[in-house]
Order: C-alpha cells, then sequence, then structure tokens
C-alpha cells in the first residue's frame, strides 16, 4: 500500500468526513430560521412601504384635485354649498380650500402611517416568534386608562375633522358659537379660535361645540322694523318704504349686495307707542347689517318727506306742592296715571 493511500484510510477511520456531513443537515434543519424569517420580515417591510406609499400618492391626488382650479373658477361659482362671499372672493375661497383639503390629506396620511406601522410590527413580532397575545393584552389596558383621560381630547380632535369635512364654517365666517360670537380666525382639529365684537379672542375646544350658527353661509336677511304714528296712514307707509327699498336697489353701490327687490311685511305690531311695520330684504353674507343701518336712515328720510310722523315715547309729569295736592306740570302727547 502506498503513503496515500495509508493516509486516506486514517482520515476515514478517524471520523471527519462524518463531521462534515454533519453541517448540510443542520443547515437543512434551520433553513426556515436562518433565510426563510429574514425574508419574510423584507417582504413585510417592502410590503408595507409600497402600501404606505400608494395610499399617501392616492391622498396627494386627492387634495391636489381638490386644489386644483375647476374650469369655471374664473367666474361665480354656485355650488349650492357654501358661503356666497367666498364665491365671490375668489381669493378667499382659494385659501378656505386649500386649508381645509391639506389638513384634511395631512390628518389622513398620518392615520394612513400608524396603521401600517402597527400592521407591520405585529405581523414581524409574529415572525421572530414572540407571542401577541400578552403585549396586546397589556396594550389594551393601557389604552383603555389612557383613552378614559384623553377621551375629551379623541373627541375634540373628531369633531374638528367632521367640522371640516362638513365645511361647517371656516376662516373670515362670522359665526354664533353660544357665547363666543364673531368672525372665525383659525380653524384647528383641536381648537377653533373667534375674535369677537370687542376685539377678545376666544378658544373654543371643537369637541364643546354644541350648535353653530353661520351668518356668511349662502345668503343673509336685513330684517328692519319702523314704527309709526297710530295717525299715520298705513298704505302711505307701506308705498314710501316700497319705494326706498326700490331705489336702494337701484344704486349701484348696493346693486350687487342685495339680493332681491325690499319687501314690505305688513304690520309686526301695535305697541304703546306706534304702529310698527316690517321691511325684509335678502342681502349676501355679512352685508345685512350695513344694509340694515342705510335703509333705516334712508327710511327715516323718506317717512319725513312724506310728512308720516315718526312716534316717541311720551309721558305726563306730575309735582306735589305743599298742600299734598298734585297737577301735570306739563304734558306732551299721551299721559301716564299720577302716582298716589
Amino acid at each position: 500500500m502506498s503513503p496515500l493511500d495509508a493516509s486516506a484510510s486514517h482520515v476515514l477511520s478517524s471520523g471527519v468526513p462524518d463531521q462534515v456531513i454533519a453541517v448540510p443537515g443542520w443547515v437543512q434543519e434551520n433553513v426556515d430560521t436562518l433565510i426563510g424569517v429574514p425574508l419574510r420580515i423584507l417582504l413585510i417591510i417592502a410590503g408595507a412601504v409600497i402600501v404606505r406609499a400608494v395610499a399617501k400618492r392616492a391622498i396627494d391626488r386627492a387634495v391636489q384635485r381638490i386644489l386644483q382650479p375647476g374650469d369655471g373658477d374664473n367666474e361665480p361659482r354656485r355650488t349650492g354649498r357654501g358661503p356666497a362671499v367666498l364665491q365671490r372672493d375668489h381669493s378667499r375661497a382659494k385659501e378656505r380650500r386649500q386649508q381645509r383639503a391639506r389638513t384634511i390629506g395631512t390628518v389622513l396620511s398620518s392615520i394612513v402611517t400608524v396603521v401600517v406601522s402597527v400592521m407591520a410590527l405585529a405581523m414581524v413580532l409574529d415572525q421572530i416568534g414572540i407571542a401577541l397575545g400578552p403585549i396586546l393584552a397589556s396594550a389594551g389596558v393601557v389604552g383603555l386608562a389612557i383613552g378614559f383621560g384623553a377621551q375629551n381630547l379623541v373627541a375634540d380632535y373628531l369633531s374638528g375633522m367632521l367640522i371640516m369635512i362638513e365645511d361647517q364654517y371656516g376662516v373670515g365666517d362670522s359665526v354664533d358659537l353660544g357665547e363666543a360670537i364673531g368672525e372665525v380666525e383659525h380653524v384647528g382639529l383641536r381648537l377653533t379660535q373667534v375674535r369677537d365684537l370687542n376685539g377678545g379672542l376666544w378658544h373654543i375646544r371643537n369637541g364643546e361645540i354644541r350648535r353653530v350658527r353661520n351668518d356668511s353661509q349662502e345668503w343673509a336677511r336685513a330684517v328692519l322694523d319702523v314704527s309709526v304714528a297710530y295717525e299715520s296712514n298705513l298704505d302711505t307707509v307701506y308705498s314710501v318704504l316700497e319705494e326706498t327699498g326700490h331705489a336702494m336697489r337701484q344704486d349701484p353701490e348696493f346693486k350687487d349686495v342685495l339680493l332681491e327687490e325690499p319687501s314690505v311685511w305688513g304690520v309686526q305690531a301695535m305697541d304703546a307707542d306706534g304702529v310698527v311695520v316690517r321691511v325684509a330684504v335678502k342681502t349676501a353674507p355679512l352685508k345685512q347689517w350695513a344694509v340694515t343701518r342705510e335703509l333705516r336712515r334712508r327710511a327715516k328720510e323718506a317717512l319725513d318727506a312724506a310728512g308720516v310722523d315718526v312716534p316717541f315715547p311720551q309721558r305726563t309729569v306730575w309735582m306735589r306742592t305743599e298742600d299734598n295736592t298734585a297737577a301735570p306740570s306739563g304734558t306732551s302727547g299721551a299721559t301716564a296715571p299720577a302716582p298716589r
């Protein structure tokens, strides 16, 4: 036997080839742990990234579709919803639309990111053999405790989302939120800021808003009550008020503000001082107060020119003398009973 054959026989008898053959067997038994689990984790992460990218792209396209002006944006659009004053003011309408769209898009993107990340993390933990049951149970207890503590905060955010989606009000609107009455300066997911007539800035949590009166929605109405003397001819009063309203509608300064001809609704009340006649007219939003003031001024001048008396409170004053008698010292119109 040659020295080479003797060396080969010694190697075979030493058992080294048996150890070499055992290595591929261990790899085959643990191939799922070494290759399958990391591969599945990579696939989960890649799938989560793709799902998030697709969802974000869809949200961005929806936001851009809202932000992109339509074919008729060069002219006033009547969508049947939204403040008419904003439909006349394209810059404000565009700014408001952009604010709502970007805010909603940001919130939706954040929600998608959180949901996809949590689902991907749960799937990865399941792949590496970590039991999800105890984790979910602990998370449920913690989430329940946090939920009780932060339920007002959650209500604020949900209400803010609904306010924006439903377009209940926006920046520049004149609203009545209960104690807070004024112009909206900011609409957020948690807070709404309103500047009142005296300049005070109100911060209202969206979850506390139970009802909203929006004076900037679609159109407004100017209502004017005119009091005339009982001796006045109501037909003359009606005619004067109708002519005054028609002349105001023809005025170029108010032509686009008054949406219809002012109408005399008739006798609203008969009180102690005179007969109250009501006049009303539809106006552009936020213009009703200016229209009411101007209409009141014009009605006063027209009634004076027509000789219609405007009543005013009239009283008789009684003065007591030293002999304990009372006599009227002066009378101006209607009398009041003397004190006894």
